[in-house]
């Protein structure tokens, strides 16, 4: 074993081969690809002249959304101490079961202007999926009576629903740039079950308010590279 290895890193160092990590990828049926070919064709910008090459869209308009799990720890961190300082001491019930929560996050894309200013952040929000309870009993921490914050553990379209509604469409219409609050904005979410429909009548009462036009578009199924939130910003944290 000790020469196989000895010469597999002479060979890498050599250039003969190098090394490459595969992941696992989403298994796409005939269906779901022709749906990311549609999708993806829907994304370029109508032309009358065949002859000319088209061009996709700015996606200036469009917000994406997705949830994701956040432990509130880890089982190991690492610290850098400095000399005679103490190791925090850390504890959780259950090293199997550590309390998590989940979060919706919404982007768009940024705008600057001519000088490279930046005129929106295209940064929308995180809104946690928590409720709020009184304790029933008494502790050395709170009195009986105080309103304590737990995770929602369970995440159903109902949920879903009150937190678009309630927090992600307020926070669109307070923070996307006037100049262009009159077109209409795509919130695009994946398919997954809990996921209100497009054409729910409640999140379309409540996104044509203020002048605003929001619709809810569905990105194809099993395409998580089409959410820019999977590719930046969850990766970014889960990295952390």
């Amino acid at each position: 074993m000790k020469v196989l290895e000895t010469t597999i890193h002479r060979r890498i160092k050599e250039g003969k081969i190098q090394p490459h990590s595969n992941a696992l990828k989403p298994y796409l049926s005939e269906q779901a690809k022709k749906a990311r070919l549609q999708f993806c064709l829907s994304m370029l910008e109508p032309s009358d002249n065949e002859n000319q090459p088209r061009k996709f869209k700015s996606m200036y308009n469009y917000i994406h959304i997705d949830e994701k799990w956040f432990y509130m720890t880890k089982e190991a961190k690492r610290y850098y101490l400095l000399q005679g300082e103490e190791e925090p001491h850390r504890t959780c019930k259950s090293k199997r079961f550590i309390p998590k929560v989940m979060f919706l996050a919404a982007v768009a894309r940024p705008r600057f202007d001519a000088n490279e200013n930046e005129e929106f952040s295209g940064k929308i929000g995180i809104f946690p999926f928590v409720f709020q309870e009184p304790a029933r009993r008494s502790s050395k921490n709170r009195p009986a009576g105080t309103l304590e914050t737990k995770a929602i553990l369970s995440v159903t379209k109902d949920i879903i629903r009150s937190c678009l509604i309630n927090q992600v469409l307020p926070a669109i219409q307070s923070q996307w740039p006037r100049s262009s609050a009159h077109e209409t904005i795509f919130v695009q979410q994946d398919n997954t079950k809990p996921h209100i429909q497009p054409f729910d009548l409640q999140f379309l009462e409540a996104a044509t308010q203020d002048e605003f036009d929001i619709r809810l578009s569905n990105q194809p199924p099993s395409s998580l590279d089409m959410n820019v939130l999977d590719l930046g910003y969850f990766r970014v944290i889960q990295s952390l």
